[in-house]
């Protein structure tokens, strides 16, 4: 049976078969019997990892260990708050570190720390302890952010929006101008996106328009 581990663009942990291309955590949210407790974090890194790297093996769900989280791919990840891991995607965290600070206009690099602590408030309801939506005109949303369209998640790549499930992207559809939408990817992130962070999406990204 699969466990649930597998994360949705709108942050919700569910169980499905499909593994996805990145990995990531949240801190230790499972117990002895590899079930998810009540918590959906336990810290304020919320990062994006490889699903390899330097020949690590394990256990998923291990007791005592971080809880493994998978992700159709990095804009699913971007969009539940989530950003690049430092230890094994450094070149992409560079990238993330880059963007952000052109988006802000910072005078120096900003520190993980500081930008993990705007994601949560972004990304967090303090009240519902829930995924924070926004709202937006479509028109300038950059590729790479996720929107709700219908009440579906999906991603905006171009002239199109693509619809998600776990498994991969159904088929697109032309984006609508001059609509306004509900927007998933925190503010900060959408930012990142338009200053130039391009995240690495799955192989189902372009199917034909239906």
């Amino acid at each position: 049976m699969p466990l649930r581990n597998r994360v949705t663009p709108r942050g919700l942990l569910e169980a499905d078969s499909a593994r996805g291309d990145f990995m990531g955590n949240r801190g230790i949210l499972h117990g002895e019997d590899r079930r998810l407790g009540k918590r959906r974090w336990a810290h304020k890194t919320w990062i994006i990892c490889r699903t390899e790297f330097r020949g690590r093996r394990r256990r998923v769900m291990t007791p005592h260990r971080y809880t493994e989280l998978f992700f159709l791919d990095e804009a699913v990840a971007v969009a539940a708050g989530h950003r690049p891991c430092y230890e094994c995607r450094r070149q992409d965290f560079w990238a993330w570190q880059a963007a952000w600070q052109r988006a802000a206009a910072l005078a120096a690099p900003p520190r993980a720390g500081e930008m993990d602590a705007v994601l949560h408030r972004e990304r967090i309801d303090p009240e519902t302890r829930r995924q924070r939506v926004w709202e937006s005109a479509l028109d300038p949303l950059p590729d790479g952010t996720f929107v709700l369209f219908g009440d579906v998640p999906h991603l905006v790549r171009g002239g199109d929006l693509l619809p998600w499930r776990h498994a991969g992207y159904g088929a697109a559809r032309p984006r609508p101008h001059a609509a306004h939408v509900p927007v998933l990817t925190p503010p900060a992130a959408v930012a990142a996106l338009r200053a130039g962070f391009r995240p690495r999406l799955h192989a189902s990204a372009s199917p034909l328009k239906i």
